[in-house]
């Protein structure tokens, strides 16, 4: 089992959102996917995150409400470029689930602001390993939905918090061709004593 679980992580490849299609998680396992997602390092136990789920119909609605802010918050550009990214702003949301991970910071303890971002993130990553051993392939995204404000407010993020992911997850149509991987030896120094 040790083994299988080292080449499920050694293996761990996003698939593009686009490529995810049903059979998506069902709401048992929508419930341990997000339980296994909360287990990350939290200092202080502050739990300094919470999630938006977006599946079924609200896929297509939150879709259509981003197509607007979209078009709205870019008079400027030409209209055919507008109406381009409009319409990816309209299919934002073509994977049978998406998560979206709100970090929201206890500005109010001495515990780093970065430390609960990270945490955040962690909730991310678990979200991927957790569809993945399920059986399900995912993606961790953000873009311009997660850093407009108006997208923001039509998502139900609050002031002080921020995406810290946007996770969709379903089944993959085709795993893409692996990719090139950082050099880890290249990146990775010993630390050592001065003298």
């Amino acid at each position: 089992m040790r083994e299988t679980l080292i080449e499920a992580l050694e293996a761990r490849r996003s698939v593009p959102a686009a490529a995810l299609s049903e059979p998506g998680p069902t709401p048992s396992e929508l419930a341990r996917l997000l339980t296994i997602a909360a287990r990350v390092p939290d200092h202080a136990m502050l739990v300094p995150w919470r999630f938006i789920v977006i599946e079924g119909a609200a896929r297509r609605a939150l879709g259509a409400l981003l197509a607007e802010a979209y078009r709205a918050g870019n008079p400027q550009m030409a209209p055919e470029k507008r109406e381009k990214f409009a319409g990816i702003m309209s299919r934002l949301f073509p994977a049978p689930l998406a998560v979206v991970v709100v970090s929201r910071p206890n500005r109010e303890t001495m515990i780093p602001v970065v430390e609960q971002e990270l945490s955040a993130g962690a909730v991310c990553m678990n979200l991927l390993h957790g569809a993945r051993a399920l059986g399900f392939n995912g993606i961790w995204v953000t873009g311009w939905a997660a850093n407009d404000a108006q997208a923001l407010a039509h998502i139900g993020l609050a002031e002080g918090e921020r995406v810290a992911g946007i996770v969709h997850i379903g089944t993959a149509s085709e795993v893409p061709a692996e990719r090139p991987r950082p050099d880890v030896a290249a990146l990775t120094t010993r630390w050592s004593p001065p003298g």
